[in-house]
């Protein structure tokens, strides 16, 4: 509907009924206003399957959704680096939405990863911004092709699951900006999702539904979002404080109670009568942006879908682990397929994005259909029973049997669906003890052990060194089985990378002394320091870093080619490099570019992901691949000026195979479009002023008039002794403040010093 119709349908609106629609009908619908024709609009859970309800609803998953299709969760799609790949997975989820009359889909979560811990992790892409960014991205543009709308959540610093209702999460400028803005800026800009999911949570002290910087000047003002913004279910905190902020519409329904408060401030001049009609607007463009563009021919396929997810899988598993080639396991090979997760795989997480599956397809039933065709066979051993953290020595001595008699073994483990969940954190990064113990124990008798992993979120592994393999699966949806059996006998080259790092232990993570905050405060106190920026900055060991991922062929890197070697802020930088699949099978390779920041006077990250790309390459082929990068490859949030700045210095544009192995490099100068101004004082230091080339012949003019040298040269020589030398005095001079010159200079007058300063401040 044209924007001046839409005015002129809110003019014909009551009060009551303008602020009516500013809350859900029920716990799925928008309000209509019948007497104006104005109809209600569904939305719908999730960020990987359509969960429709009808009766019953809830937001936790507790009660049965329409019969669908589950894809693939966040944390498995993300590690696909695959935005091609992604973009289709929404337009099939736009195409089912339109099926079945839902107006806009509750996602994509995009979160970061800030500790492995938080138990939504399986619905957030990564612990990077920019890949955060870039696969929602294509996810958002998927479904909105299919004229459905996308609520990307939850707007924002939303990392933890412990106090989500009430904690305030407490950071800098710059933290905000490089790392939890960041993962939803890109996306905002370039997409344009129709409407925003705030979070629950409070941002230094401020609940998200009622931050009007976060709402109107950074996501309106400076990033262009023309939707509305919507509550996450339950969090509106203040109604009348929340729709000045520009939070539009409330969910669930208030039952009225709100729509009082909205009626009686407009009434008491508490509230303008614009910003309700602005939020009206604001919906009601969304409402009819769906119901005039309704695709009523449109079908819900299962079975098709269902293949569709099994594809998606197939590119977000992830090889860990290949010692001696043991995969493809080959034709031939007995292998023991051991544990449960083998027949009734954990495929997707708990609460609101649970998907009512109308089918699971697992590894058993997919290999055991491949037994005929193509000749393998396999035995079953359940292994262990997840109920419970306890080891069933039947069920152990049964697998155990299997794996001896076969000629390789491969454990289903992972984690069970009550060690992660919506509405609760993990208290430790640890496998249940009882698959740990069969996985110990089948590598006694079995020296051919593949383990593949069914889980949400980076776990410790303390068997890794005793098998020969490891396939991390993640939530694979529904159609998991397939494609991990594909993975294993070699019917599909994995090509999955991981989206985030796994620690070798959780002491060793960023957060660790501060994840989960006390007195409902959780300091960021690690700043932008999260994951592999953390762990390549210190050099630290990982288990598995950021990027990772192997494959059945190998890919060799040269002729990185930079266009230019200096550039001014305002160009473009392109970049290519060659990539070669040297090995005997196709495969696909993703191409990562990260930027170095070498004379940084900031305390920056080593490295930071700038660019990515996915190639799928044949035996023996070559392509090349082509990168551009803008001023934002090199910038970083300058809480003086309050913007992204560029330092004038030297980059190193890198090329890695994961965030801890950069396999070609090459450098650029650039030149800085801006002049942060200094503003220099009696406690300015002198290297501070050295160091600006105007500050130093200024400073080096007035102090050679005044004494002929700041320091005498005797002072400035090594003293033979040691006790003073010209490297301490160099030194000392540096973080001297101007106003011990009056000390240390004869002559010098506090009058003079202020001169000085400013002369310097001119």
């Amino acid at each position: 509907m044209e924007q001046q119709k839409l005015k002129e349908l809110i003019a014909q609106m009551t009060l009551e009924e303008k602020a009516g629609l500013c809350s859900g009908a029920d716990f799925w619908h928008t309000k209509g206003v019948e007497r104006l024709g104005i109809p209600s609009a569904m939305v719908s859970d999730g960020p990987h399957g359509l969960r429709k309800q009808d009766d019953k609803a809830d937001h936790l998953g507790v009660n049965d959704s329409i019969k669908a299709v589950c894809f693939p969760a966040g944390c498995a799609t993300a590690s696909s680096f695959n935005r091609e790949l992604v973009e289709q997975m929404g337009e099939t989820l736009g195409e089912e939405c339109q099926a079945e009359g839902v107006s806009t889909l509750l996602g994509p979560a995009m979160n970061i990863k800030r500790s492995p811990l938080c138990g939504r992790n399986f619905e957030y892409y990564s612990e990077d911004p920019f890949l955060s960014s870039e696969i929602a991205g294509a996810f958002v543009h998927g479904v909105q092709s299919k004229n459905v709308g996308t609520s990307p959540k939850h707007f924002m610093a939303n990392n933890q699951e412990y106090h989500r209702m009430t904690s305030s999460s407490e950071m800098d400028e710059r933290t905000m900006r490089e790392i939890y803005l960041a993962s939803f800026e890109g996306m905002v800009r370039k997409e344009k999702p129709w409407t925003i999911m705030n979070s629950y949570n409070r941002l230094n002290g401020t609940y998200l539904c009622e931050n009007k910087e976060m709402l109107t000047d950074i996501l309106r003002e400076e990033w262009g979002f023309d939707g509305y913004v919507m509550t996450d279910w339950g969090a509106m905190n203040d109604r009348v404080t929340a729709l000045k902020a520009g939070c539009d519409l409330e969910m669930p329904a208030s039952h009225g109670i709100t729509d009082a408060q909205i009626v009686a401030a407009v009434q008491d001049g508490t509230l303008e009568g614009e910003v309700l009609d602005r939020a009206c607007e604001r919906i009601l463009n969304i409402v009819y942006r769906f119901e005039d563009n309704r695709d009523k021919e449109a079908v819900f396929h299962l079975e098709e879908d269902h293949e569709k997810a099994r594809t998606v899988e197939e590119e977000c598993i992830v090889l860990l682990k290949n010692e001696d080639s043991i995969l493809p396991l080959s034709g031939n090979m007995k292998a023991a397929f051991i544990g449960k997760y083998a027949e009734t795989p954990r495929y997707q997480g708990g609460g609101s994005s649970h998907i009512n599956s109308f089918k699971v397809e697992s590894a058993l039933e997919a290999a055991r259909g491949l037994e005929e065709s193509a000749g393998i066979e396999v035995s079953y051993a359940k292994g262990f029973d997840d109920i419970k953290d306890e080891t069933d020595e039947a069920l152990l001595k049964e697998a155990v049997e299997n794996a001896k008699n076969a000629d390789a073994a491969v454990i289903f483990a992972g984690l069970p669906d009550n060690f992660e969940s919506e509405g609760y954190d993990r208290k430790h990064m640890r496998m249940p003890d009882c698959q740990n113990r069969l996985i110990e124990a089948v590598t006694e008798v079995q020296p051919n052990v593949i383990v593949v992993l069914h889980n949400g979120t980076p776990v410790e592994m303390p068997w890794l060194s005793k098998v020969k393999a490891v396939v991390e699966a993640y939530l694979g949806g529904q159609a998991v089985g397939g494609a991990v059996v594909n993975i294993l006998y070699g019917r599909t080259n994995p090509s999955g990378r991981l989206a985030e790092t796994f620690p070798v232990r959780l002491n060793d993570t960023p957060c660790y002394l501060t994840y989960g905050g006390e007195h409902d405060k959780s300091a960021y106190t690690e700043g932008v320091f999260v994951g592999y920026r953390y762990y390549t900055s210190k050099d630290m060991p990982v288990l598995f870093p950021f990027g990772y991922g192997l494959s059945y062929t190998t890919f060799e890197y040269s002729n990185l080619v930079l266009d230019k070697k200096e550039i001014k802020e305002s160009e473009k930088l392109c970049v290519s490099v060659d990539v070669t699949n040297t090995g005997k099978c196709a495969g696909k390779e993703v191409v990562q570019l990260y930027v170095s920041a070498k004379d940084s006077k900031v305390i920056r990250p080593v490295r930071e992901l700038r660019a990515f790309d996915k190639i799928a390459l044949n035996p023996g082929e070559t392509k090349t691949v082509r990168f551009e990068l803008d001023a934002r490859a090199y910038t970083y949030w300058n809480m003086d000026i309050h913007n992204w700045h560029v330092e004038s210095g030297n980059y190193e544009i890198q090329i890695g195979k994961s965030a801890s192995e950069i396999v070609l490099k090459e450098n650029v100068k650039v030149e800085s479009g801006t002049v942060i101004p200094k503003a220099y004082n009696m406690n300015s230091t002198m290297g501070e002023i050295l160091a600006d080339p105007k500050g130093k012949a200024i400073l080096e003019q007035a102090m050679g008039a005044l004494s002929g040298g700041m320091v005498p040269d005797t002072m400035a020589e090594d003293d033979g002794g040691g006790a003073i030398g010209k490297e301490m005095m160099e030194a000392m001079m540096d973080g001297m403040p101007l106003r011990q010159l009056l000390s240390f200079v004869p002559g010098i007058q506090k009058e003079t010093l202020e001169q000085l300063i400013v002369a310097l401040n001119s």
